[in-house]
């Protein structure tokens, strides 16, 4: 199961991954926000982590207008991984190298077609499983 969250700024956005999973038949939870009225970021990148880390999700997918707030909200969660990606490169580099559990993008930034890519890239690459990426992911858990 993928958990999805917005804010204002990535309403739109998360509506055309909507439509995009819905297509592939990928299974989602949509933990908010419903509209583009203006709202605080940190309500749903919370709810999307809270909803990995339960196990209720596997991954997620957060947008706001950057990527950037949403991501580091989600990243202050002890097991998440989040990743603002802009490219596919970034995308698979994430999954492959980092294991990231959340996939941040910015509504504002990226267009629902290179979105659509970054989603299907990061969904579909699997983390590598190199034990010098385990150790770096271990440095990452550890303070």
């Amino acid at each position: 199961m993928l958990a999805l969250g917005c804010d204002h700024g990535g309403y739109e956005l998360k509506q055309e991954i909507k439509k995009y999973l819905d297509e592939k038949g990928i299974a989602y939870l949509d933990f908010g926000c419903d509209s583009t009225e203006a709202v605080d970021y940190p309500v749903y990148a919370k709810k999307v982590a809270r909803s990995i880390l339960s196990g209720e999700c596997e991954k997620g997918i957060l947008i706001c207008g950057t990527g950037i707030g949403i991501s580091i909200t989600a990243n202050k969660f002890k097991g998440i991984r989040a990743a603002l990606c802009t490219d596919c490169f970034c995308a698979e580099a994430t999954r492959l190298h980092n294991d990231a559990n959340v996939l941040a993008l910015g509504g504002r930034v990226v267009g629902p077609g290179l979105a659509q890519k970054i989603v299907d890239t990061f969904l579909n690459t699997p983390f590598s499983g190199e034990e010098r990426h385990r150790n770096r992911i271990d440095q990452m858990e550890t303070e």
